[in-house]
């Protein structure tokens, strides 16, 4: 049994696409390095300084050989040894110094990533969510940025400093002696050769184990977060042999990309061995023939094994731009996903009538705003004030011919709601009652504007939810849903979430209200850590502390999604009647399976077929509605003509 699910992979036809810029990838990360270049470029230059030390030495060499040795000089021997000890430390110490110009800045690069991936991902709407597995979305903010920082701390440096190095060498080769020269340059074409063939498939390699490792991480985090459901339904070994088959994929692509680089280093490592050896030959014979001095032969074969390393780490370097290439293609996957539009205020140009709904709009900011202030001796934060203006000609909670199609959804599917009209008075509680999966939840979700309606409008109090800006609309409406979410912080920090000035006495209220009463009696009380998805607590208390969550900030209206679901007949009882006084100061939408929850409201919706087909108080519908009195004697009856994907 795997539980992971399945995201669009870039690379499933990687083969056959075309060949993607590594250095265009890279270039994104721009704006991230502009703060800090002057840093960096100061940390290049004296690493191309220190590398160029290196070919200093051969220098010194030739002088030594030629002149001290030549003369049987000792005194010139120890000066020459001198020059190279300083040279040595030299060398050293600007690498150092390289080192700790570059620590600073880059990890400022890493955070300021991670810091913009997590809020892009905060803003992006639930749909996206719900397509990304979140292994994914994990792998692209741990792994992916810690190549990143890689990259910019060596390769991308060492590209520059190497290249720079093997030129200035290059020089150095000419002018003590040009035949050699060309000996040595004599494999630069089939080492670009290679390397052109290796970077694309290189980068297919590197993109295919990525995504693996998402996928990898996916099964870990579901396999953690689900151990209970595997351990209950013995589905540990089911899950450890599609880990394992999944790790085995990993390896296989991970061998795969180390048999490319392996080709790579062998071959740019023994082509540049063997122009050395054949300089060393014709070096040798120059000698002999005295056309060259043995100085210039040291300082010429030492040059040359000082280029080695730049030579042999180009297969290296690339390998890792490559995967950094990868990384920042993924990271921008994400970057890249819009974020949909925010209206700041009902303009001239937006849905929803002139007038009053006008006037909502603007009074709804400016109440936004205000909300945030104490209110003398009333409740601390007064949403109504946000739509007093239009609520002489249309208040309350209105949907008019509301539809929405999720856009995953088959084609031929038909909509999950379509043309629903719906009206709750301010101050009004309503029961949404319907068959399981006819598209509840779907509805509540888009009231705060959680997901978008694809047809119709919502309005607040005569304001068009689609042209007030959506934080707005969540501070006017606060939601429960009828899995309770919690995290990994304290019980009161889990409460006080749904108030952002909401004080102590806000949390005390909220919690009677709740019922969850249990919080006192924690080890800290309120302060009490509850862990990863609250699971140190039964379902039960984390439904009240949700519900809590969503009544401590006194709001002006309150969706409620199943509320009560997991608490038994006593704890329900106690929760009603205390539920009874808020939903009296509010306007609240509350969906509702067991009569005693639709008891709370004033007036029922029936929810069938995508619409809504009947509104009355309980006893109306239960008296004159079959498909009312069916789902309320527990008899689902609806589901079997339910049409198209509810959730």
């Amino acid at each position: 049994m795997s539980m992971t699910s399945e995201v669009p992979q870039p690379t499933e036809d990687a083969e056959r696409a075309p060949r993607r810029s590594a250095v265009r990838s890279l270039l994104r990360l721009r704006p991230y390095l502009r703060p800090v270049r002057a840093r960096l470029g100061t940390a290049a230059v004296v690493a191309v300084v220190a590398s160029c030390l290196s070919l200093v030495i051969p220098l010194a060499l030739k002088w030594i050989v030629d002149g001290p040795v030549a003369d049987r000089d000792p005194s010139g021997v120890w000066l020459g040894g001198g020059m190279l000890l300083l040279l040595g430390f030299a060398e050293a110490g600007l690498f150092g110094l390289r080192r700790w110009l570059v620590a600073r800045p880059l990890a400022r690069i890493e955070a300021d990533m991670r810091r913009d991936l997590y809020r892009h991902l905060q803003r992006l709407p639930v749909s996206f969510h719900d397509r990304w597995p979140s292994g994914q979305l994990l792998s692209r903010a741990t792994t992916d940025l810690m190549l990143l920082r890689m990259f910019m701390a060596f390769p991308m440096m060492f590209l520059l400093v190497n290249g720079v190095t093997i030129v200035v060498g290059c020089v150095i080769l000419f002018v003590q002696q040009w035949t050699l020269g060309l000996v040595l340059l004599a494999p630069i074409v089939p080492i670009v050769a290679l390397c052109s063939v290796f970077e694309h498939r290189y980068a297919v390699a590197a993109r295919a184990s990525q995504d693996q490792i998402g996928d990898l991480t996916t099964i870990v985090e579901e396999g953690v977060l689900g151990i209970r459901i595997i351990k209950g339904f013995g589905q540990h070994r089911a899950q450890e042999r599609a880990f394992r088959a999944l790790s085995r994929r990993v390896r296989g692509t991970e061998l795969r990309k180390a048999g490319l680089l392996g080709w790579l280093w062998g071959l740019i490592t023994t082509l540049p061995e063997l122009a050395i050896a054949a300089a060393l030959v014709l070096g040798t014979v120059q000698v002999a023939d005295g056309v060259l001095s043995a100085g210039t032969l040291v300082a010429f074969l030492s040059t040359a094994l000082a280029l080695r390393w730049p030579v042999e780490s180009i297969g290296f370097l690339l390998a890792i731009s490559n995967d950094s290439a990868t990384a920042t293609d993924r990271l921008f996957e994400v970057l890249d996903a819009p974020v949909p539009e925010d209206t700041p205020a009902l303009s001239s140009g937006s849905a929803g009538p002139p007038g009053p709904a006008a006037a909502a709009g603007s009074t709804a900011t400016a109440g936004s705003t205000a909300a945030a202030r104490p209110a003398g001796d009333g409740p601390r934060l007064d949403r109504a004030r946000a739509l007093d203006g239009a609520r002489a000609t249309d208040d309350g909670l209105r949907l008019d011919g509301v539809g929405f199609r999720y856009p995953d959804a088959p084609p031929h599917a038909p909509a999950v709601l379509h043309e629903v009209h719906l009206h709750v008075r301010s101050g009004e509680t309503m029961a949404l009652v319907g068959a399981t999966g006819s598209g509840k939840t779907t509805l509540t979700t888009l009231i705060p504007r959680l997901q978008e309606p694809t047809a119709g409008r919502i309005t607040l109090d005569g304001a068009d939810v689609a042209a007030l800006p959506r934080e707005t609309v969540r501070a006017l409406v606060a939601v429960a849903f009828e899995e309770a979410t919690l995290f990994s912080a304290t019980a009161g920090e889990n409460v006080l979430m749904g108030g952002a000035d909401a004080a102590e006495e806000d949390l005390a209220r909220a919690l009677e209200v709740a019922q969850a009463g249990f919080v006192h009696d924690l080890p800290q009380g309120a302060r009490t850590q509850v862990g990863e998805q609250g699971l140190s607590l039964s379902g039960g208390q984390r439904q009240r502390l949700a519900l809590a969550r969503a009544v401590v900030g006194r709001p002006r209206f309150l969706v409620l999604d199943d509320p009560l679901s997991a608490l038994d007949v006593h704890t329900e009882a106690l929760v009603e009647a205390a539920l009874r006084e808020v939903l009296a100061s509010t306007t609240a939408l509350v969906v509702a399976h067991r009569p005693s929850t639709v008891l709370l409201a004033d007036r029922v919706a029936l929810l069938s077929g995508g619409r809504i087909a009947a509104v009355g108080t309980h006893q109306e519908l239960l008296h004159g509605n079959a498909e009312y009195a069916s789902l309320m004697s527990g008899h689902d009856s609806h589901d079997s003509h339910e049409g198209g994907v509810r959730r």
